[in-house]
C-alpha cells in the first residue's frame, strides 16, 4: 500500500494506491496523514485514487469486530485525517476517478473542488444511513458548506448513491469530465490557485471558519453518538451482512 506524490509545477498530485477499492483501514489513514505532512507547504494538492475507485469508504471487514474503544480510536483517526484535508491552507481538488462511497465521499467533500470522471457506472454518495450508522460532525458540517440546503436530504437522509451527472445536479461534484481529462483538468483548476498561497489560505480560512467552529463544537458529542449507532443491533446486523457480501466477491 503506497501513496504516490508527483510534482506538476506548483501542484502536488497525491495518488492513493491502497489496494482493493482504496478502502480505509488504519494503515491507509496513517499513510494519508504522513503524506499530508509531507505536502503541508505545497500551495496546491490534487487528490486522486487508482483504478475504478477514489475510495470505497471504510474497510468494513477489518472494522466490524472491533470493540467500542478500538472503534472510537479508529474514528478519531479518520476524523483527524479529514480535518487535515479540510483545513489544508493551500488549494485542494479531488480528482474522483471512480467510486467515492461513504468515507470516500467524505474525503472528496473535504476538498475545495470536486471533479468526477464521466462514467455512469461510477457512484458517489454518503450511504451510511443504509448501513444503520450516522454521520459525525466531521462529515455533516463540511457537507453543509459544500452543497445547497435542498440537496441535503437526498444526500444525507436518503443515502443516495449518485452517478456523475446526478452528483453534479445536486452539487456534490463541481464538474464531470472524460477520464483522460480528469487529472489534467484538476491540475488546471489548482494551478492558478497556487499563485498567491498566503491570500488563498486567508480567504479559505475566512470562508470556512464557521464550519470548522461548528465541527469542533459538536465533534465529541456526535462522534460518541456515531459510535453508539455503529454498535446498535440494527447497524451490526446490516454491517455484518455487508461484510459477508464483500468477502464473497
Amino acid at each position: 500500500m503506497t501513496i504516490d506524490l508527483e510534482a506538476h509545477g506548483p501542484v502536488t498530485l497525491l495518488r492513493i494506491r491502497g489496494g482493493k477499492a482504496n478502502s480505509m483501514n488504519q494503515a491507509l489513514l496513517d499513510e494519508l496523514l504522513h503524506a499530508l505532512d509531507q505536502v503541508k507547504a505545497a500551495p496546491a494538492v490534487v487528490i486522486t485514487g487508482e483504478g475504478n475507485a477514489f475510495s470505497a469508504g471504510l474497510a468494513l471487514p477489518e472494522l466490524v469486530d472491533l470493540d467500542h474503544e478500538s472503534m472510537a480510536a479508529f474514528i478519531d483517526r479518520f476524523e483527524r485525517v479529514m480535518y487535515q484535508v479540510l483545513t489544508f491552507p493551500g488549494a485542494t481538488v479531488a480528482a474522483i476517478n471512480g467510486h467515492a462511497i461513504a468515507g470516500g465521499c467524505v474525503l472528496a467533500l473535504m476538498c475545495d473542488t470536486r471533479v468526477m470522471v464521466d462514467d455512469p457506472a461510477m457512484k458517489i454518495g454518503l450511504n451510511e444511513v443504509a448501513l444503520g450508522i450516522g454521520l459525525p460532525s466531521t462529515v455533516v458540517e463540511p457537507l453543509r458548506l459544500r452543497v445547497p440546503p435542498q440537496s441535503l436530504a437526498r444526500i444525507a437522509l436518503d443515502g443516495t448513491l449518485f452517478g456523475p451527472n446526478e452528483a453534479h445536479g445536486v452539487h456534490l461534484v463541481d464538474e464531470v469530465v472524460a477520464a483522460p481529462r480528469l487529472v489534467p483538468r484538476c491540475i488546471e483548476i489548482a494551478t492558478p490557485r497556487a499563485a498567491h498561497p498566503i491570500a488563498y489560505g486567508q480567504i479559505k480560512q475566512a470562508l470556512q471558519w464557521q464550519t470548522v467552529e461548528a465541527l469542533n463544537r459538536n465533534r465529541t458529542q456526535l462522534r460518541d453518538q456515531w459510535v453508539e449507532a455503529w454498535f446498535s443491533e440494527d447497524a451490526q446486523t446490516t454491517l455484518r451482512t455487508a461484510v459477508a457480501r464483500i468477502t464473497r466477491r
